[in-house]
């Protein structure tokens, strides 16, 4: 761990503050690290290559680890933290389920959604995030042969769904990412499309933009996102190694980061969060750690 000097590249948008992580398999270290979340204690949440979910704090204390259920067939590859019902959710993606962890890593069981491969109401593909809105209500993304977003009520229950694939505008083409905004639309990084989308909780299409590209503006495989108190959103691009801050319209307010394993580069990142001191932490996947600015 290191705390790391400013960058010129991108200081517009942001201030390089922090870097940390060590690469591994046990302990505290990580291997390609692929989904992030933060609770409302400020605790990170990551699950990496290994099928483990390692937490830490905003500085990079190692605090606690688990292992999923099984592996063998693939990781997880999406957490969300829902502060409402004090739970950490996990994409089981290839398992084909969202499963539901206490802050402390029990399971629990219950709170289970999915487990069966289809492409009925309540069956899923490849499943890449799960997140709840106001009301309690689920919505699962998955791609595959689906690429689709289900929505559930807080008991489970399927309500709807939208979406199949394609490049059409109503389709997806890998649907990475969710978020429910604070007026419960619901945003979806479609990923292979190069574009993000938002909906409303039925499914109609509210926005829809996003031009593959490297240049200012357009998006390489956008893999998540996050909304600060202004409402502006925050993409990391998988493909561009960087991030990204728009306004909900789709304007480029600015890009951090470039590929390279130095600080204040990436190399394939798969997310970020903000904290309660709004701090972004960006999960640099290939390089094997996170690395905090100040935006």
């Amino acid at each position: 761990m290191r705390d790391a000097p400013p960058v010129s590249e991108g200081a517009s948008l942001a201030r390089l503050d922090k870097v940390w992580g060590v690469h591994g398999i046990a302990g505290e270290r990580m291997h390609k690290p692929r989904a992030m979340a933060i609770g409302p204690d400020d605790r990170l949440y990551l699950v990496d290559f290994t099928a483990r979910i390692l937490v830490y704090d905003t500085d990079g204390e190692f605090l606690q680890s688990w292992q999923t259920p099984d592996s063998k067939s693939g990781r997880p590859t999406g957490l969300t933290f829902d502060p409402v019902a004090n739970e950490l959710l996990v994409a089981d993606t290839h398992y084909y389920r969202v499963l539901a962890y206490t802050p402390d890593g029990v399971l629990k069981e219950d709170r289970t959604v999915g487990g069966v491969n289809g492409k009925a109401p309540g069956e899923f593909g490849f499943v890449t995030d799960a997140v709840r809105d106001s009301a309690g209500c689920l919505y699962v993304s998955e791609y595959g042969d689906n690429d689709r977003v289900q929505k559930f009520s807080p008991q489970g229950e399927f309500l709807t769904q939208w979406g199949s694939h394609g490049t059409d505008e109503l389709q997806f083409k890998r649907p990475q990412n969710l978020l429910v905004d604070p007026q419960d639309r619901v945003w979806v990084c479609d990923a292979c499309n190069h574009r993000l989308k938002a909906f409303s909780p039925d499914g109609e299409l509210l926005f829809s933009w996003g031009v593959e590209g490297s240049g200012p503006g357009e998006l390489y495989y956008p893999y998540d996102m996050v909304m600060d108190p202004a409402g502006d959103l925050y993409v990391v691009e998988y493909g561009n190694h960087r991030v990204q801050k728009f306004t909900q319209a789709g304007e480029s307010l600015g890009v951090w980061g470039e590929q390279g394993s130095g600080p204040g580069q990436l190399w394939s990142p798969w997310a970020l969060v903000l904290d309660s001191l709004g701090r972004l932490h960006v999960l640099d996947t290939q390089n094997h750690r996170v690395q905090r600015v100040i935006v």
